[in-house]
């Protein structure tokens, strides 16, 4: 496994974030979900299996897995923005493949129609179109703008989203709507 640092600039913002290469042969590309609990590494088991054929690469979204989250606002454009950014940078002017899990799944098809001779396959799994409190609440409230707003803020921002990645709360998620099997 290798693992390469990459620096993307959005919004006058530096941004780093992480990558793992594995195995040899024709490149394609692994897209964990858009979620608090979602990075890279939940896609590496599939990167082992494949790496036997293939030249896999898994990367962190912006904002997501072991960097930092600038304080910028995060908005489908900038995912987009980052998704083509990261395929021009894998320097394959095919991939044979892309995999992409849950909210992802929304920006590789998005991507694969902008740019339809760039990926050979198109893999989407538990692909979903909405975020997990409209699902839970069952509809769209007025106040997650404001949740989202607040999230966007320095300092208050971090500590709202810490309380959403400690360990009980990851947990609760991954036993209640993430796996099949809670252990």
């Amino acid at each position: 496994m290798q693992t390469e640092r990459l620096t993307w600039q959005w919004d006058g913002v530096s941004i780093e974030l992480d990558i793992d290469w594995y195995g040899q042969g024709p490149v394609a590309l692994l897209l964990p979900a858009l979620s608090s609990i979602s990075t890279r590494r939940e896609m590496r088991p599939l990167q082992v299996r494949l790496s036997a054929k293939f030249r896999i690469v898994s990367a962190d979204w912006p904002g997501f897995g072991d960097r930092p989250r600038p304080q910028l606002d995060w908005r489908p454009e900038t995912y987009a923005a980052f998704l083509t950014f990261l395929v021009n940078t894998l320097k394959s002017n095919r991939l044979y493949a892309v995999v992409a899990a849950g909210h992802a799944a929304t920006d590789a098809l998005a991507h694969a129609c902008a740019f339809p001779n760039r990926y050979g396959r198109l893999v989407l799994v538990a692909p979903t179109w909405r975020g997990p409190l409209p699902t839970m609440m069952n509809g769209h409230r007025s106040w997650f703008d404001r949740i989202c707003r607040v999230v966007d803020r320095p300092i208050v921002g971090s500590l709202f989203y810490r309380l959403n990645v400690n360990r009980l709360v990851i947990r609760y998620m991954a036993a209640g709507h993430v796996y099949s099997d809670p252990a």
